[in-house]
């Protein structure tokens, strides 16, 4: 430990897992600075709030210390340290040097993005390659792209970022449909210097005009579109108390960290006057764009878009009317630049309700009575850019108990040269433009807590009955319960046939009908990784691999490719986590569930993509006694459709 040098905030945030605060992001940055760690060279490549321990969170007679972990990166030598200060005590409580040749580099920084176009306009040979194409360095732009790791000479413990090249004919033109191909350059950020050029010669670049919003490629906007108006006159159904969110029975913590994003913790619902909690904490705690094109240009393609890039930190500010619409309470996160300096992200979170549809209906003959509840949800999302892709991360609760989560991607497809004749790995998308097959593999980190902390997890699925004794006629069907006793165990796929789905129970409280209470996963089931087993991408997303894993619970197994993704060689995360093969039956567990999209781009996708959705759900099985959403009242009928007095009817 250090000695106290200087004197942090002293001003509490309402909650413990409060993110930062601009002050309190300063007050970390000046420390750093006092202490010699925060030189002219050194870089701040990630900062947030280390998050109190579960222990401490439930320790009731203290209040948790406020901690910020960071990870500084130095730029002239590549010495990377991982440090923990106690704003609270006014100290740096834990410094670790990484090795990056084993542990793996520091995320992207935001000033890599031009400073690699810097190095490879003053390289002799990317000029030489790009004036062979008619082109000059101020002709393109260079995406800053995650390196991998792979079996190149001479890269072990070196950071470096690839690169390829795209025409952009003005500063207003979108770059990404004039690939320059059969080109790309591998940089040494820390040396600033280019390792090895990959050319194969000139190839043809296409140059249609593919800038969506030009009248000449969208045409004439329509004019048929009447508005929608979603109006609440008397205001939203949620509270909101700093971070603590309330709505419908529902309450939990709103957080933001600049690698994961949106973090909800705390989650629990109000069971006729009781608190029953369901979640911990939840999060996408990782993210991977693995592409399956192997010419030698773009064979590498893989990016971690949350542990290499910082989906939070690289969060949008929205817009009422374009980004989220109606009754909106936005929250303004705040995430260190590259120099540990504040930064507010205005309007980031967006906070809503919105109508549904139906939440429940019958029209009963016999009782002579029709009744209809309408179903809303509350929405918690943020958007998020990288590069060419946008993404939206939406998380739902619902009137009956029901959790959602919906990621929506969109923006523009990454783009390649399209070969002569037919080519297996990329879809032709315009006149000589290809689009790469690839994947958007997301893992939510969900920290269970249904009813309590002693958990477990029961695999369901769909069993058929042949026909015989006990089965004359061949209807019958029943279900199978399997319980995942240790961890080895609970690596899991998807089984559609089977109608394949996981239950968290807990082990000691049962309903109405002596059950325990539960909630159950249903996942999409969509393919999982599909690079080869023995490759490098397997290696690093090996969460990728299965669509379920479960461990037991523990404060530092946060991230499920391990804490320094780029550029690591595999081995951290969930393989290590479950290498003691701990039980998880009747324990404090943590699901991570895989899911994502195979994408086989379309015409359809181009210039510009229309929006793709994947995600889960978890719905109460057995946690409640019956239907939580009976007290949900009537609507009224809108006006002029039930007598002269619309609000006197209601349905």
């Amino acid at each position: 430990m250090t000695e106290q040098l200087l004197t942090f905030p002293t001003v509490r945030t309402t909650h413990p897992l409060d993110p930062l605060s601009a002050a309190e992001i300063t007050a970390v940055r000046d420390h750093l600075v006092a202490e010699g760690r925060l030189g002219d060279t050194v870089r701040v490549a990630y900062l947030s709030l280390k998050e109190p321990t579960k222990a401490e969170l439930r320790d009731t007679e203290r209040v948790p210390h406020r901690r910020a972990r960071a990870i500084l990166l130095d730029t002239a030598t590549g010495d990377t340290t991982d440090l923990v200060v106690d704003l609270t005590a006014g100290e740096t409580v834990s410094a670790v040097a990484v090795d990056p040749e084993l542990s793996g580099q520091a995320p992207v920084l935001f000033e890599e993005f031009d400073a690699i176009e810097e190095i490879l306009a003053a390289d002799e040979g990317w000029r030489a390659a790009l004036a062979s194409r008619g082109l000059e360095p101020h002709d393109v732009r260079v995406a800053p792209l995650s390196a991998g790791i792979f079996d190149y000479e001479g890269e072990e413990g070196k950071r470096l970022l690839r690169g390829l090249a795209f025409v952009q004919r003005d500063a207003s033109d979108y770059a990404w449909g004039h690939p320059v191909d059969q080109l790309v350059a591998f940089v040494d950020m820390i040396e600033r210097k280019v390792v090895r050029i990959i050319d194969d010669g000139p190839a043809a670049i296409p140059m249609g005009n593919d800038n969506f919003e030009d009248p000449e490629v969208s045409g004439p906007l329509r004019t048929d579109l009447k508005p929608i108006v979603i109006t609440q006159p008397e205001g939203p159904s949620f509270t909101l108390a700093g971070n603590v969110l309330r709505w419908q029975k529902w309450d939990l913590h709103v957080g933001f960290d600049a690698r994961e994003g949106l973090v909800l913790s705390q989650i629990g619902f109000d069971d006729r006057g009781t608190r029953r909690s369901v979640i911990d904490r939840a999060s996408i705690a990782e993210m991977v764009v693995p592409y399956g094109d192997p010419a030698p240009y773009r064979s590498w393609q893989n990016y971690f878009d949350t542990g290499e890039y910082l989906v939070g930190r690289d969060a949008n500010s929205l817009e009422l009317g374009c980004d989220c619409l109606g009754e909106i309470t936005y929250l303004s996160p705040v995430v260190a630049d590259d120099f540990g300096n504040p930064r507010e992200i205005s309007q980031a979170i967006c906070i809503h309700e919105e109508d549904f549809g139906l939440l429940w209906k019958h029209t009963d003959e016999w009782a002579n009575h029709a009744s209809t509840r309408r179903q809303r949800r509350l929405v918690v999302s943020f958007f998020t850019t990288v590069g060419n892709y946008d993404y939206g991360f939406y998380w739902y609760l619902y009137l009956d108990g029901t959790i959602q989560f919906e990621a929506k991607a969109t923006g523009i497809v990454f783009t390649a040269r399209y070969p002569e004749g037919d080519y297996p790995y990329a879809s032709r998308i315009a006149p000589g433009l290809g689009a790469p097959y690839h994947q958007h593999i997301f893992c939510a980190r969900l920290d269970m807590a249904v009813d309590g902390a002693s958990n477990a997890v029961h695999e369901l699925d769909l069993q058929r009955v042949p026909k015989g004794p006990g089965n004359p006629h061949g209807n019958a069907f029943t279900r199978s319960r399997r319980v995942l006793g240790t961890e080895s165990e609970a690596k899991r796929k998807a089984d559609g046939l089977r109608g394949r789905v996981w239950e968290i129970v807990n082990t000691e409280k049962t309903n109405v009908v002596g059950e325990p209470v539960a909630y159950t996963l249903f996942p999409e089931g969509q393919p999982t990784l599909a690079m080869a087993d023995d490759s490098s991408i397997a290696r690093r997303a090996a969460f990728a691999t299965e669509h379920l894993w479960v461990t037991r619970f523990d404060d530092d197994e946060r991230y499920p490719a391990g804490d320094f993704v780029n550029q690591s060689v595999g081995s951290p995360g969930l393989p290590e986590y479950i290498a003691a093969d701990r039980a998880i039956d009747g324990e404090d567990i943590v699901l991570w569930h895989a899911f994502g999209l195979t994408h086989f781009p379309r015409t359809e996708d181009w210039p510009i993509m229309p929006v793709d959705y994947t995600g889960f759900t978890l719905k109460p099985t057995g946690f409640f006694d019956q239907n939580p959403a009976l007290d949900v009242p009537p609507s009224p009928k809108a006006k002029g459709h039930c007598g002269a007095d619309g609000d006197a009817c209601h349905c």
